[in-house]
């Protein structure tokens, strides 16, 4: 693909025609951005979420994790490829054969050189126009992570000084703001069992 191809305008449809299993990009605004090839610290953090949150939905029976393979169309010239979107078991049952026609309920963006301006800027807005409840955007580099959830029309941010990150859309979830460093992941079988352990005594507490 030319420069020129680049950054010609496409609509979502044409987009997802010439999508292909294995290219990844985004189409912000009309114009096809290539994601740019990630290094250890934001690999290990995604690997460490993806299979945590993986985990936790299955536990629960909550719906759907993708990463980065299903391409969620948010308008005509909006798609777009998260690192990670959960649907909920509603939206699930929707999902289109090759890609999500609606916003999901949670994203998650892990921010690298050639994507942070996007992530922070761009599909932030978007996200936040089409109806995305709850956006994390997460810097293994210099740990800067950021949680925004849904209020009224706007994604707001929440938890900037809280040790511990509840999530507003996936019911019982939530994280150690110290198990988002990449230079020391704890194990993931550890944190998944004190999350459920947490759940089942607030569901404890509200029964009684």
């Amino acid at each position: 693909m030319t420069v020129a191809e680049s950054r010609q305008l496409m609509t979502s449809e044409e987009f997802l025609d010439w999508l292909q299993p294995g290219t990844f990009a985004d189409l912000i605004d009309g114009e096809i951005v290539m994601h740019s090839p990630v290094n250890l610290r934001h690999a290990r953090l995604i690997n460490f979420i993806d299979r945590l949150l993986s985990a936790y939905i299955e536990h629960e029976d909550l719906g759907e994790l993708h990463r980065e393979s299903v391409a969620v169309r948010l308008s005509v010239r909006e798609t777009f490829l998260p690192d990670l979107a959960y649907f909920t078991k509603n939206q699930a049952a929707r999902l289109m054969a090759t890609h999500a026609p609606f916003a999901p309920a949670f994203v998650l963006e892990a921010l690298s050189p050639g994507t942070a301006y996007n992530d922070t800027g761009r599909k932030f807005a978007a996200c936040e126009l089409h109806g995305v409840q709850e956006y994390w955007i997460l810097d293994p580099e210099k740990l800067d992570h950021h949680f925004y959830r849904r209020t009224g029309d706007m994604l707001t941010e929440f938890a900037q000084e809280g040790a511990r990150i509840n999530s507003a859309s996936i019911p019982g979830f939530w994280v150690n703001r110290g198990w988002l460093n990449p230079t020391k992941l704890p194990a993931v079988a550890r944190c998944l069992a004190e999350i459920i352990a947490s759940h089942k005594q607030g569901r404890h507490r509200r029964k009684g």
